[in-house]
């Protein structure tokens, strides 16, 4: 959908979970809009910040910094409030209370449902994914995955080091929500033994039990389960383990760790790639389009049509993991 009128303001914000190279997003957005005249406003704490008028005016200078910062600058929050009819017309009316023409919104699926709600009021929005889960089904790339694959693997290498020393088996919890792409490639980075996803049926016997009494066999006296968090307790896990193998086994939640930190060079090249998209389709009129990483090139499609995609693991990759285990 176009919209014919050039923007000369334009609103950003970041919406639900953060993820590194939000901020890269955020500067790549204001420097490719300013340098065309095109003023933007920042507004802080996601969809919460834009019904209360809560925003700021962001120059080239303001986002100098802040390429290789984690989180995101403007703060996040997740808004009941946008499930409402009333919460929808308050954002909308803070719009063109503030002159903003256009709004790119960085976040997941739920930020872009919200953004398809304003749009439905004539605010003309453009969504950028950005979820360490990568689970937005219309992009290969969400950014803040490869930032959070790095950080998992380099802590599960770290707890390989201790569960050797013990020949202990280490049962780690990582995040994804019911998106199994996080737990699948740290699995594969890190050598586990298994890799359980919520999208994958595993036999406990057949898929757990056997590979580690056949390791034990081969000469290995540690091993690592990843659990996709989607996929059910980690605790369970260990504990089935321990019964079934007599080798003990601890259990690691890496929880939010896997949000933080400064982005990979990737996560920062493609948030450049990305913010810079996204302000050049709304300063051409465009609404309601979703960037995305496409086979390695950055481009967009319509944001209904790509929201109502499904996302499937990779499964050459699942089954290159199920050859080289043990």
């Amino acid at each position: 959908m176009a919209n014919s009128k050039r923007p000369t303001r334009i609103g950003v914000l970041t919406s639900g979970g953060d993820a590194p190279g939000m901020n890269a997003v955020i500067r790549a957005i204001v420097r490719t809009a300013t340098v065309q005249n095109v003023s933007v406003l920042g507004v802080r704490r996601g969809y919460s910040g834009l019904i209360a008028s809560d925003m700021e005016e962001l120059t080239r200078r303001s986002v100098d910094r802040i390429l290789t910062a984690g989180g995101t600058m403007l703060y996040t929050a997740r808004c009941e409030e946008m499930f409402t009819d009333e919460g929808v017309e308050k954002a909308a009316s803070t719009c063109r209370h503030m002159g903003i023409n256009g709004l790119i919104v960085i976040g997941g699926d739920g930020s872009f449902q919200g953004a398809r709600k304003l749009a439905q009021k004539g605010i003309s929005v453009i969504g950028i994914p950005a979820t360490i889960d990568n689970d937005i089904s219309c992009t290969d790339y969400s950014i803040g995955f490869d930032t959070a694959c790095n950080t998992a693997v380099d802590c599960v290498d770290k707890l390989r080091d201790t569960m050797q020393s013990h020949e202990r088996c280490s049962v780690v919890e990582i995040m994804g929500r019911q998106a199994g792409h996080l737990a699948l490639h740290v699995g594969v980075a890190t050598g586990a033994t298994c890799i359980l996803l919520p999208e994958r049926a595993v036999d406990i016997e057949t898929d757990i039990i056997e590979p580690i009494r056949m390791g034990r066999i081969k000469g290995r006296h540690h091993h690592i389960i990843i659990v996709a968090e989607g996929y059910g307790s980690a605790q369970d896990i260990a504990s089935q383990v321990e019964h079934s193998t007599g080798i003990e086994a601890r259990v690691t939640i890496l929880g939010h760790i896997q949000r933080g930190g400064s982005p990979s060079a990737q996560d920062r090249v493609i948030a450049t790639q990305m913010g810079g998209h996204a302000a050049e389709l709304l300063i051409a009129g465009k609404s309601e389009r979703l960037v995305v990483s496409k086979s390695g090139d950055v481009t967009d499609c319509d944001m209904e049509e790509g929201l109502l995609q499904k996302k499937d693991l990779c499964h050459s990759l699942f089954e290159a993991a199920q050859r080289v285990t043990t």
